[in-house]
């Protein structure tokens, strides 16, 4: 994420981090109707099963959950519509051809504010396996409680 003074994490995808093997970051604008901006303000993201497709020369997000604003009227969005990401036309075209290239996803794993502005951080993600996952969790509960030996000798 950029290192402004203003950045507000609105949501996050801890899903992702658990299922896919994060291989590059890129922080991204998003396209966001009037009524959205107000939904994300709230903090009323869902960003769990949402993921980024290359067509046409551009990026588009699907399945972000955004709720319609309470206080809208008929105007109001449909909470899973595609969103247009806003990226350089190089940075769009270096994601679509890994995706197409090694068989990557595209997922966000964070939404934030930085100043007025709505960010979605991306992740260039290649999926676990089961046993990856597994192994992943093996790896974390013995770093725990190799710490918390540690930890543990420091005091005595």
């Amino acid at each position: 994420m950029g290192n402004t003074m203003a950045t507000k994490i609105v949501a996050r995808n801890r899903k992702a981090f658990h299922d896919y093997e994060i291989l590059e970051k890129v922080v991204a604008g998003i396209e966001l109707k009037g009524t959205e901006v107000k939904s994300v303000r709230a903090g009323r993201v869902n960003l769990l099963d949402s993921y980024a497709t290359y067509v046409g020369g551009e990026l588009y997000v699907h399945h972000m959950h955004i709720s319609p604003f309470e206080q809208g009227s008929i105007y109001n969005h449909d909470p899973y519509r595609k969103r247009k990401l806003l990226l350089h036309r190089r940075q769009i075209e270096h994601l679509g051809d890994e995706t197409a290239r090694k068989h990557l996803t595209i997922v966000p794993l964070s939404m934030f504010f930085e100043r007025q502005w709505v960010k979605v951080e991306l992740g260039l993600c290649r999926g676990r396996k089961k046993y990856d996952k597994r192994q992943k969790i093996a790896a974390e509960e013995s770093k725990k409680r190799l710490d918390a030996l540690v930890k543990g000798q420091r005091r005595r």
